[in-house]
């Protein structure tokens, strides 16, 4: 009793001051976290991490396109990717993304809302492509994702908001792989690598989340509101009972 924790999943809902959780889902929060930035760990450095570590199996020297990377799950893709010595690029919607992003170390940014930013993510490497790029918004972006990848490189598929139309031929001419997450899939194994790695990431200071805007609890349709709405990310949107 009065240990910190954090969780990422509740059994009785987490819009509310009290909760019911089960003890294999809370974790140890470091004493270098407050509850707020605890809030904003479980499901996106969770996602990032099996997306990056389990599926992707990402390696030192490789080089990673966070297509979205200013938001809670791609700032932890960032972070993730940092500690293990890849090139990082990342792209945002909005130059306060693009501050955050090139603040939290990303290598090359781009403002995915220019024309041509494609062209110019494949000239910084020097047209070979980027070994892994993680997609946040597939069904808009997963073609051009296709043609910026490099050859025997990998696709981690994290959001889409509808369908998408793509060319095969593209996955054929770069044998590239398209893999998509689903946390809840994990099995007990993972899930348990997934947490001694979060956990160890937050106690060395590697993986610290950023909140992007607080709400109170009786502001919660706004923040719904907000996260469908909203053009451009800056972190995570925590409700404060």
């Amino acid at each position: 009793p009065g240990d910190r924790v954090f969780l990422c999943q509740t059994v009785s809902g987490s819009y509310a001051e009290y909760g019911t959780v089960n003890e294999c889902y809370t974790h140890p929060l470091t004493a270098a976290l407050d509850f707020k930035q605890g809030a904003a760990l479980g499901v996106p450095y969770f996602t990032a991490y099996r997306a990056l570590c389990i599926k992707a199996k990402i390696q030192s020297g490789q080089s990673l396109l966070i297509h979205g990377a200013s938001g809670s799950v791609g700032i932890a893709c960032i972070q993730l990717a940092r500690s293990r010595g890849l090139t990082v690029y990342g792209t945002a919607g909005s130059q306060d993304g693009l501050d955050l992003i090139k603040k939290l170390g990303v290598h090359h940014a781009f403002n995915h809302r220019e024309e041509g930013y494609e062209k110019r993510i494949m000239e910084t490497s020097k047209d070979k492509g980027v070994d892994c790029i993680v997609e946040m918004l597939s069904n808009v972006n997963l073609q051009k994702d296709l043609d910026m990848v490099s050859v025997n490189g990998t696709i981690v598929v994290i959001g889409s908001r509808g369908n998408v139309e793509i060319s095969p031929r593209s996955i054929m001419a770069k044998e590239a792989n398209i893999l998509g997450v689903m946390l809840w899939n994990s099995s007990e194994e993972e899930m348990q690598e997934t947490v001694r790695e979060v956990v160890k990431g937050t106690e060395s200071g590697e993986l610290v989340p950023v909140i992007g805007k607080e709400y109170t609890l009786e502001e919660a349709s706004q923040a719904h509101f907000d996260i469908v709405n909203t053009k451009s990310s800056t972190g995570r949107l925590v409700l404060i009972p």
